[in-house]
């Protein structure tokens, strides 16, 4: 585990060796005519899709957060901006959500954001042993402990998830 190759470094991995957080790279094909960078993770990797959650920036009162969810659901904005004390949050203009974290759409990472941001992760991350996140970059996921992402993130937990076993 930790063990990667220059190629595949990202500011997410560089987060994760510097906090040495034990975490396995999924590099795997990034086909750019995908329509859901999640789904398209779990096929190529052939993982349960309640175990990789995707990364989404919300804007909640004028400010970016992060809300990270199974790739099987979505987020539920509502119970997102509650989880934030806000009454209301809407999904973020994608070239200010770029600009925020210094990742491409589809390789946005809670992990090694240029700016950091109140980050929500949903509450079934705590039944799991590992969960994978994107890695930073289209292509590459990470695997580590849902106890870690959360550490490194300053995250908070919530129902956020809707449509998700």
């Amino acid at each position: 585990m930790g063990r990667k190759s220059p190629s595949q470094g990202t500011p997410a991995t560089a987060v994760l060796a510097a906090a040495g957080v034990p975490f396995v790279l999924h590099p795997y094909t990034h086909d750019p005519s995908v329509a859901s960078y999640g789904e398209e993770a779990t096929e190529a990797l052939g993982i349960a899709p309640e175990m990789v959650f995707k990364t989404l920036m919300v804007e909640v009162e004028g400010r970016l957060a992060v809300g990270v969810v199974p790739v099987s659901g979505s987020l539920d904005l509502k119970a997102f901006a509650a989880a934030l004390g806000a009454k209301k949050a809407a999904m973020a203009d994608p070239a200010a959500a770029q600009r925020r974290t210094g990742y491409v759409l589809g390789g946005i990472s809670p992990l090694g954001q240029r700016q950091a941001s109140p980050t929500v992760i949903d509450g079934s991350a705590l039944a799991l042993r590992t969960m994978l996140v994107s890695g930073g970059r289209r292509g590459l996921d990470i695997e580590l402990a849902p106890a870690d992402l959360i550490r490194l993130t300053s995250a908070v937990t919530a129902g956020i998830g809707t449509g998700t076993p």
